[in-house]
């Protein structure tokens, strides 16, 4: 059984695969808050509710993170072993959504705790089959840590 809405975060610096990302979970008919973010730092930022994410309500814990790798500020790799190495935010899920293929970068993700690793998808009909497969995986066959917010 699915969870009726989830909190998806996703932080990549490429402002067109984040509309294209959100677009094909709308698609693919999850109920959700679909949050994106530039960079690594916005995201450490987001999760430990500093600056300007300080507000509970307006930044609520995600049940999954979609991480691209190449960003500026703080990369998805310094990111990814930050939040693995967190005592709270290690149970939170972080797919890894990246162009590179490099079995260099996947083997270092898989070792620093990413959840899963996926080469980003290059049309939106196969971002919707992507988001289709994390979202069954991930919402309808998993079991989550708790810590979900109501949409």
């Amino acid at each position: 059984m699915g969870r009726d809405c989830v909190t998806i975060l996703m932080a990549d610096d490429d402002p067109d695969d984040c509309m294209c990302m959100g677009d094909a979970f709308k698609e693919a008919g999850l109920r959700n808050r679909f949050v994106s973010l530039q960079d690594g730092k916005d995201l450490m930022d987001y999760l430990e509710r500093r600056g300007g994410y300080g507000d509970g309500s307006c930044s609520p814990r995600p049940d999954l993170i979609l991480l691209d790798l190449n960003m500026p500020r703080k990369n998805g790799r310094e990111a990814l072993k930050e939040i693995k190495e967190h005592p709270v935010l290690k149970s939170i899920p972080v797919v890894v959504l990246t162009t590179s293929g490099e079995e260099s970068d996947i083997a270092l993700c898989y070792k620093l705790g990413a959840s899963s690793y996926i080469t980003k998808p290059t049309s939106f009909s196969e971002s919707i089959d992507v988001v289709r497969a994390i979202s069954r995986y991930w919402f309808e066959v998993v079991q989550l840590p708790p810590g979900a917010e109501a949409c």
